[in-house]
């Protein structure tokens, strides 16, 4: 079962991850590094960095997909519906200003009877429709910038497991933020 020392976890690893600034040049240093990382993964993955927009969509500035290699997954393509998941990610990231992941262990995915996406909808007020507008599962880890209020973008990867898209966003960011300081 979940205890709220767990989410208070996730939510200092989270604050841990405030950066000095972010330019598009960090966009781009940060997502090269995750190719790197994921680039042999045996799954394709899509990687992806956005900034909130007062428009429709998010700004793109970093995208990216994984090759699948021989003797990886059989049949596993990314593909349109890896795209759907990246911006149902950070639709969440934008609107909750935490990981997706967060909401996602927040809302039962760790728990032995599963997710709980109902209980989300009606916590939020969602209708069906706005609700699949939205992905609590993990992936998408949101941007801080020391001083300034609010997300100033998020990193995405899609393809793996939803622990796993989490922890590899994690971790690069903590070894990219080293080579900042």
């Amino acid at each position: 079962m979940l205890t709220p020392s767990q989410l208070e976890e996730i939510l200092a690893i989270e604050a841990s991850l405030e950066v000095p600034s972010f330019s598009v040049t960090d966009a781009w240093d940060l997502g090269s590094l995750l190719r790197t990382r994921l680039l042999f993964s045996p799954k394709p993955v899509i990687i992806t960095i956005l900034a909130p927009s007062p428009f429709p969509n998010a700004r793109l500035l970093f995208h990216t997909v994984t090759p699948r290699h021989a003797g990886s997954v059989p049949d596993k393509v990314t593909g349109p519906d890896n795209d759907v998941w990246v911006a149902r990610k950070t639709k969440t990231v934008l609107r909750f200003g935490v990981s997706s992941y967060y909401m996602g262990v927040k809302f039962g995915s760790m728990s032995a009877s599963g997710m709980d996406e109902s209980a989300f909808a009606t916590k939020y007020g969602l209708h069906e429709q706005e609700a699949s507008q939205y992905a609590i599962h993990g992936g998408a880890v949101p941007v801080r910038v020391k001083g300034v209020e609010g997300v100033v973008a998020v990193v995405v990867v899609s393809g793996l497991k939803q622990e796993e898209d989490h922890a590899v966003v994690v971790e690069v960011m903590q070894e990219w933020i080293k080579t900042l300081e």
